[in-house]
């Protein structure tokens, strides 16, 4: 079932998720609605707190990276994973940018500095106990995700001056004024 996707400006968005165990209920209907939300939004990412869930867990199809051709994201052809309790236990390398983009914030892109390389320890769909290293495109979209359990916001990597030029554009889309191809749902109007 495709789900909205939460805007910008829903408090959901602030709150660290909260771990969660295998019992957590309809987890694989959950897991199946985030990746049909995700693909049906032409994301390659998707977080809980995005469908108003504020539980530590995200899900990530980077396989259009590797399709648009770019140097070294031919790797992530394959990159198709589900990361529940993901903690980033070290980032090293120096930081790039990459123009971001994300599903909440439509029609925002701006170039984020990140590091290298993670290693993330996280539990997969069969809550069997993972600890990888990514670098590059993977290490990207990671953080990226990883940051919407903690409450961040790509939007919160920028400096002071980006962040007061798109103001205006965050305001617009935190009260409806937007125009995106998927469904969203808006904080400014629950309960109309």
């Amino acid at each position: 079932m495709v789900l909205p996707v939460v805007a910008y400006g829903d408090p959901v968005l602030r709150k660290e998720g909260e771990e969660i165990n295998k019992d957590y209920p309809h987890l694989s209907s959950l897991i199946n609605n985030m990746w049909e939300t995700m693909y049906n939004a032409n994301g390659v990412g998707l977080a809980a707190p995005q469908i108003g869930k504020a539980i530590r867990l995200f899900v990530i199809d980077a396989s259009p990276f590797a399709e648009e051709g770019e140097e070294d994201y031919e790797l992530l052809k394959d990159f198709k994973k589900v990361f529940i309790n993901a903690k980033i236990v070290d980032e090293t390398g120096e930081e790039w940018a990459f123009n971001e983009g994300c599903l909440t914030i439509p029609g925002i892109n701006e170039d984020v500095f990140r590091k290298e390389t993670v290693v993330i320890e996280y539990y997969n769909e069969n809550f069997e106990f993972k600890r990888e290293e990514y670098s590059g495109g993977a290490a990207r979209v990671i953080q990226h995700e990883y940051d919407h359990t903690e409450g961040i916001m790509f939007t919160d990597h920028l400096s002071g001056l980006k962040k007061r030029l798109i103001k205006g554009k965050l305001a617009s889309i935190s009260k409806g004024k937007v125009s995106v191809d998927y469904n969203m749902r808006f904080a400014s109007k629950k309960g109309r």
